[in-house]
């Protein structure tokens, strides 16, 4: 593996040109990456200036012990996601894995695990025991996520917003007969929903499990992947990861 390893920083409002709108935020010091993140507690989130979270943790360690210079922020997942997609030296957690997608970036992990589910009215009349029982529903994703590109690629009814938090509203009020989600395995319904934690939405169908990464822009050298893969695999080897778990458990046993 390649060490003392420098790759040029390239400002950000050229690599974008003519989309400066994009650049903002992602300012990044010279010879470090840009590692962007989303609103999804507790796997990252922003506390005033600090991003932090369960996943934030295992990506700050993994930097830290591959000797990388970085700047983190939590962004729009849209944006951070074309961020990475267009800008050298940016990468973009958690990030679902996908075949879609493969080619589109350099992938560093798995950090986590993720499964995808439908989230509908209690009282729904459809059956919905397979994945395929779904095809004549109407399902809510959110433009751009995994979910969405998964059933649209396989021929399912998608109707796509902007914002995910239209898709509860839209259920609720019968303009889609479910909702496509992703949840980390073995938790419950994520509660950042008040839809969801009121009981008003409930799970009806894992239909899809998948690994999830730090996604960077191919321009990322291959020796630096290979050395935040490397810190990963140490981390899991001395118990980091598994003490990670068990922080971020505690924390919401205590909510």
């Amino acid at each position: 593996m390649a060490t003392g390893l420098t790759f040029s920083a390239i400002f950000i409002a050229c690599a974008l040109a003519p989309a400066p709108a994009l650049a903002g935020p992602a300012a990044a010091p010279p010879g470090a990456l840009f590692i962007a993140g989303e609103h999804v507690p507790p796997a990252s989130w922003k506390e005033g200036s600090e991003v932090t979270g369960r996943e934030t943790e295992k990506i700050r360690d993994m930097l830290a012990r591959a000797g990388i210079p970085y700047r983190i922020d939590i962004l729009p997942w849209k944006r951070g996601y074309m961020l990475a997609q267009r800008q050298p030296d940016t990468c973009i957690y958690s990030t679902s894995r996908t075949p879609e997608r493969e080619r589109e970036f350099k992938w560093v992990g798995p950090t986590d695990e993720a499964e995808w589910v439908f989230i509908g009215r209690p009282g729904h009349t459809f059956p919905l025991r397979t994945l395929e029982d779904a095809r004549p529903l109407r399902i809510g994703t959110y433009h751009g996520d995994a979910r969405d590109e998964f059933l649209r690629a396989r021929g399912f009814k998608v109707e796509p917003v902007q914002n995910d938090a239209s898709n509860p509203k839209k259920l609720l009020l019968n303009r889609i007969d479910v909702w496509a989600i992703g949840m980390r395995v073995g938790s419950q319904a994520p509660s950042r929903f008040p839809e969801i934690e009121s009981g008003e939405l409930v799970p009806l169908l894992a239909f899809h499990k998948v690994k999830v990464y730090l996604a960077c822009n191919p321009a990322v050298p291959d020796a630096l992947v290979e050395k935040m893969n490397a810190a990963l695999d140490s981390m899991r080897r001395d118990g980091t990861f598994a003490r990670l778990e068990r922080k971020y458990a505690l924390l919401e046993k205590r909510k």
